[in-house]
């Protein structure tokens, strides 16, 4: 194998492939990536078992052809390397190594054999779907942040894409919770997807998932099946396993007669949240919200630390309440409002608090109280 390509164009696909290699590992293999050299491109394939990634570059192959290097050391190396720069890799079978040529710099780095990759076996997939980066990048992000990182309850610890209905309508639908808090964000559902079965994309697909999703103008191509799912675009396809288990029943936990409401600048929300929490304990970090006609005072008592007020001007008409939170899940729910307002509703300082951003219904967002 013999092949040159630039270096901008190798690092993105080195990096994308090595950030799904496990750090620790037992199998050898698994540390190395997979390069593929044939026509006029070149494929790094990289895998942790769970979950494939293939990165396709244009290259000017020479000698087509494969071999397996580390992953890490590959992309460190590309890493340093001049921007610009024209990187020939080549591969001597004699010695076993890896040639990486860059202007006036050499590396020749060990390799192990292309038969001792494992290849994710391909799937049968049920449903074959097509959706505009920017929706699948709201879906994600706006519910990732409720993924629980709890082992024990390994079937919370991904977001739960499944297809769900909506005022009368079909939606694609990601739902994620801990526990203590949920997301639930609709969008209207793609043509082709109505018969997807609901399936657990895990914390770290998501994650890697993510990366697919910065350019606005990009389709991503999702199919799914009962164990996998896959998200294509023309230079990436990122193949994940789904998590093993059944969703909870979320729907019983999001609140339907809560009639309270507060309307409250989402970022003037947000600032005042993170001040007074700055003297809260590390361990509850609580924050009371004091709520009577148009006025909203938050306040945290930490007798160790000290204690803080604030107070904001709000829309909230009904009869007083107090009602306590864990500043973080406050600061979180808040950081995802794209509009100017949050609406909260509550109904009992013990009872969850529902949320969501103006009139919008497609984002809901879910907090259970803490006593303060």
């Amino acid at each position: 194998m013999k092949l040159s390509i630039e270096r901008g164009a190798l690092l993105k696909a080195v990096a994308q492939a090595q950030s799904v290699v496990e750090r620790r590992n037992t199998i050898p293999i698994l540390a190395n990536v997979l390069i593929e050299a044939e026509g006029n491109t070149v494929q790094f394939r990289a895998t942790d078992l769970d979950i494939e990634v293939v990165d396709r570059a244009p290259a000017m192959v020479e000698r087509a052809g494969a071999t397996t290097v580390s992953a890490m050391t590959l992309n460190e190396i590309v890493r340093k390397l001049p921007d610009g720069a024209l990187v020939t890799l080549a591969d001597d079978p004699q010695t076993g190594r890896l040639l990486i040529t860059a202007g006036r710099s050499q590396f020749s780095l060990a390799t192990l054999p292309r038969e001792d990759f494992p290849v994710m076996a391909t799937s049968d997939y049920a449903a074959n779907f097509a959706v505009a980066a920017p929706v699948l990048r709201r879906l994600f992000d706006k519910s990732k942040f409720a993924i629980s990182t709890e082992e024990t309850r390994y079937y919370l610890n991904g977001v739960y894409m499944h297809v769900a209905e909506s005022e009368g309508a079909k939606v694609l639908r990601c739902v994620a919770t801990d526990g203590h808090r949920l997301a639930r964000i609709d969008a209207p559902l793609p043509e082709g997807a109505a018969g997807m079965v609901g399936v657990i994309v895990p914390r770290k697909t998501v994650g890697e998932m993510r990366k697919l999703l910065d350019d606005d103008e990009a389709m991503i191509a999702v199919s799914v099946s009962e164990t996998k799912i896959r998200f294509a675009t023309p230079g990436v396809t990122l193949t994940s396993k789904v998590i093993d288990g059944t969703f909870p029943d979320y729907t019983r936990v999001i609140p339907q007669g809560n009639t309270r409401r507060l309307e409250v600048d989402a970022a003037d929300f947000a600032r005042a949240v993170d001040r007074v929490q700055t003297v809260s304990s590390e361990r509850s970090r609580a924050v009371k919200l004091s709520l009577e006609e148009d006025r909203l005072i938050l306040s945290v008592n930490a007798p160790d630390h000290g204690a803080a007020e604030e107070e904001l001007a709000v829309a909230y008409a009904d009869e007083r309440l107090e009602i306590g939170f864990n500043a973080k899940y406050l600061l979180e729910i808040a950081s995802q409002v794209d509009r100017e307002n949050a609406v909260f509703l509550f109904n009992s300082s013990g009872d969850p608090t529902l949320m969501r951003e103006g009139n919008d219904m497609s984002a809901v967002y879910v907090v259970m109280p803490m006593r303060v």
